[in-house]
Parts: C-alpha cells; sequence; structure tokens
C-alpha cells in the first residue's frame, strides 16, 4: 500500500513524458507520481531509459513531450562504482559538496556547513569516518556517504542508480534500513534497479523500456507478461534449488548492446 497520504501533493510528476538528444526521443508516454515516503523501483534494460527520466527529473535535460513537475529539492546518487576513487576527498568533504547549491558562488561552505555536514553523516551512521578517504571506504559506506550529501542538501526526492549494486548482503541490509528510515522521514525516493525480488518490496514499480510499460504497485505490475516486455532478450530462465524456474535479468556485460548504449547511460 502507497505511503501517500490522500490530499498530499506528489513530489514529482509526469504526464505523456517523452524526452532525448538530438532529436532523437529515448523515452515516451511516461506517466507517474512519487509520493511523499514512497519508494518507486524504476526497472528497464539498459539503454531503456532510466538515466534520461533521472536527468529530466534533475532539471539538467528538457522534455520533448508531455510535462514533468517537480514540488520539491530533488538530488541524484550516482553509482559509487563509477566513482573516481582516486580523488583525495573526505567522506566529509563529499557531503559537503551537498552545500555547494545551496551557497552564493562567492561563498566556501564555513563552520555553519561543517556542522550540517557531520549531522548529515552522523544520520546515516558515519561521522565517525568524516576524516576518512572516500576512495577507501566499502561500497555500502560510499553509498551512506552520497545519502548524507543529498541530506545535506535538503533533498526530499532522491534519484538512487543501482545503489546496491556489488554490496555484500551485511551492507545491502543495512542500506536497506536506512532507505527506509528516509521513507518514515516523507521523503521520496527512485530506485534504479535490476533486482526483480528487491523492486517487489517498494511502493510501486515503473517499468521503461524507451517507453513506460506499466507503473502500479509491485503485486500488479511485476507479472510475467510485463517482465517480459520490459527486458525482452535479457531476460533468462533459472531453476533455483526449489526445482521452480524463475526470471532473472543477465548482467550489463552480455549485453550485445551498441556502445552508445552501455550501462545506464542511455543518451543516443
Amino acid at each position: 500500500m502507497s505511503r501517500q497520504d490522500r490530499g498530499d501533493a506528489p513530489l514529482a510528476l509526469a504526464e505523456g513524458l517523452a524526452a532525448g538528444y538530438g532529436g532523437t526521443l529515448v523515452i515516451s508516454g511516461v506517466r507517474f507520481a512519487v509520493g511523499r515516503g514512497e519508494r518507486v523501483g524504476v526497472l528497464g534494460p539498459n539503454g531503456g531509459g532510466k538515466t534520461t527520466l533521472f536527468r529530466v527529473l534533475l532539471g539538467e535535460l528538457g522534455a520533448s513531450a508531455g510535462r514533468v513537475q517537480t514540488a520539491v529539492a530533488v538530488a541524484s546518487l550516482p553509482q559509487t562504482e563509477r566513482s573516481r576513487l582516486d580523488f583525495p576527498v573526505s567522506a566529509l568533504d563529499v557531503a559537503l559538496m551537498g552545500t555547494l547549491a545551496l551557497l552564493p558562488w562567492w561563498r566556501r561552505p564555513g563552520r555553519q556547513e561543517r556542522r550540517r555536514a557531520h549531522e548529515a553523516l552522523d544520520a546515516v551512521g558515519l561521522d565517525e569516518e568524516a576524516r576518512a578517504p572516500f576512495g577507501e571506504l566499502s561500497g555500502g559506506q560510499r553509498q551512506r556517504v552520497l545519502i548524507a550529501r543529498a541530506l545535506v542538501q535538503d533533498a526530499e526526492l532522491l534519484l538512487l542508480d543501482e545503489p546496491f549494486s556489488g554490496l555484500d548482503a551485511a551492507s545491502a541490509e543495512r542500506l536497506e534500513g536506512l532507505l527506509a528510515c528516509l521513507a518514515d522521514e516523507r521523503r521520496g525516493m527512485m530506485i534504479a534497479t535490476h533486482d526483480l525480488e528487491q523492486a517487489r518490496g517498494w511502493d510501486r514499480v515503473l517499468c521503461l523500456n524507451r517507453a513506460q510499460v506499466a507503473f502500479g504497485p509491485p503485486a500488479e505490475v511485476l507479472t510475467r507478461p510485463t517482465i517480459e516486455r520490459t527486458y525482452g532478450a535479457e531476460l533468462v530462465e533459472v531453476a533455483p534449488e526449489s526445482g521452480a524456474t524463475a526470471l532473472a535479468i543477465l548482467p550489463p556485460h552480455h549485453h550485445p548492446r551498441d556502445h552508445h548504449h552501455d550501462h545506464d547511460h542511455d543518451a543516443p
């Protein structure tokens, strides 16, 4: 059941949204709403439009058709495995980056901003690692630092790009608990993922494959026909020990895709 209260305006709303690059559409017919406290799984093949959608919600890319509205500050959390881990910044430095958008261009972060960054790191359980080099943190810790950066930005809608990728079970469980706490604070989240079982635990699911395939509660959306329309040839059947077959998604390096569509970069 959705966590959104009746009467609450959605944090983000799309109606008939289409967007792309250089006159070529990447997504079309996208229609959804994200309410307060909702975790929305965003499913789709690599190159299917997830990154393009996030760029529109961030205001980095305009709509070619339809409309999109965001009523709150939006922050993006990229995949940490793509981060420059050799760049000499601490966990505190990364969290402090969230204050830059809130300051005049001529002002550097000061004592007040550092206090806010420490508070945000404490909120994600990492203030003791404030001085640690970002690149030396575990994948789960880096993901939590990026969440701290979003908290410093006062973001109420978080866009997470495969945040569980590469995490061990303990780190994934801790991150999932943190996302639940953020939902309890009435922050909204859109979580790009390839994990079908995990997506069944979110409040709603948006399926994209260049055009919107489906949007709604997981129990209604994550049917075999919808999953097949979303992923197509990227699906394989697996037989777990229970003997029942299940659908799984091929990892990105198995995709016979054009180089322009590597991973989630869906710009042509």
